[in-house]
């Protein structure tokens, strides 16, 4: 059996929600024949020629024809060509689909397909995470697969969600991540799992920085090191239950996320850990995100924007010294 990569799960998921729920259909700039600009929906438009649909270049104007669609109880995938552009779309996402069930009743059952995160040479418009700002919005769910697995069910299970998804997939992942089966363990949205046990620290990560945290737990472990790995899979709900059962058990806690430091999910997490197991710590809860500046296009620089294994690991041997 071949390997599937993150894209190919992404891509499968589309192709059974169509091919199983006549309410679905995608739509976006180039999604049709050419198949999205990272592939996504290659093929697609071929199998359902009528619920594949090209849009204009209007990021603004494809979540409101989404939002109607989806008032009218159809179930629409919303493919952004990077996550950054959704901005321009940002009112249609937090005040108009988040906001409308809370104001009328009716849901507004979207998914928004937001491709994130840096690779070497995208530079600032093309790299950017946006999880933080939307799970700032009530009304609005917020996930970030992490493994080829979850990839694809979170997405299936987006779609049949009632509520408005931001389904932010990493762009670092498409083809580097494999695994033998798409279709393995499945955990809803809103819980987390432990994806590497530990007794010394817990590190709290999500979407490629989970894959970050378990090099840096390697790296340490030849040193004596048990760092436990705690994968959030969806940052709006945040299970906040098993990072506090996991700080339990080590007494330590880093939060890592590629955003950028000022608030943002590593500063929810700090918080609710310093607000809910104060008593459980041994040191202070620390977090490590990317630097206070726009993503640099440079590679060198790049690499050092971002969190890394090696700043990572140093971030973790700073706090087991506490």
């Amino acid at each position: 059996m071949s390997a599937v990569t993150y894209i190919d799960a992404i891509r499968e998921a589309q192709h059974d929600l169509l091919e199983t729920d006549e309410r679905v259909f995608i739509y976006g700039q180039d999604v049709g024949v050419f198949g999205g600009a990272f592939k996504a929906t290659q093929g697609l438009k071929a199998r359902y020629p009528d619920r594949v649909l090209d849009c204009p270049i209007c990021e603004d104007a494809m979540i409101g024809m989404a939002v109607g669609a989806a008032i009218e109880g159809l179930r629409p995938i919303i493919e952004m060509q990077f996550a950054d552009f959704s901005a321009v779309a940002f009112n249609q996402i937090v005040n108009q689909a988040g906001a409308h069930y809370y104001r009328t009743g009716v849901p507004v059952p979207i998914t928004v397909r937001l491709p994130c995160g840096g690779t070497k040479g995208s530079g600032p418009f093309h790299s950017q995470t946006m999880e933080s700002i939307y799970s700032h919005y009530p009304g609005v769910i917020v996930v970030t697969p992490a493994t080829v697995a979850d990839a694809y069910s979170m997405l299936v299970e987006a779609v049949a969600l009632d509520d408005p998804v931001v389904y932010c997939e990493h762009k670092f992942l498409y083809r580097w991540l494999k695994a033998d089966d798409m279709k393995g363990e499945h955990l809803p949205i809103g819980q987390a799992r432990i994806v590497r046990p530990g007794t010394h620290a817990t590190v709290a990560a999500y979407s490629a920085m989970v894959h970050e945290a378990l090099h840096a737990a390697e790296a340490l472990a030849r040193d004596g090191w048990e760092i436990e790995v705690v994968d959030l899979r969806s940052v709006k709900p945040l299970d906040t239950d098993t990072v506090v059962a996991s700080v339990a058990r080590t007494g330590r806690l880093l939060a890592i996320g590629e955003s950028f430091p000022w608030g943002g999910v590593t500063a929810e997490v700090v918080a609710r850990v310093a607000a809910e197991g104060f008593h459980l710590l041994d040191a202070p809860p620390q977090r490590l995100n990317a630097r206070d500046t726009p993503v640099p296009a440079h590679p060198n620089l790049w690499e050092a924007h971002r969190p890394t294994l090696e700043s990572i690991a140093a971030a973790i041997r700073n706090l087991l010294r506490i």
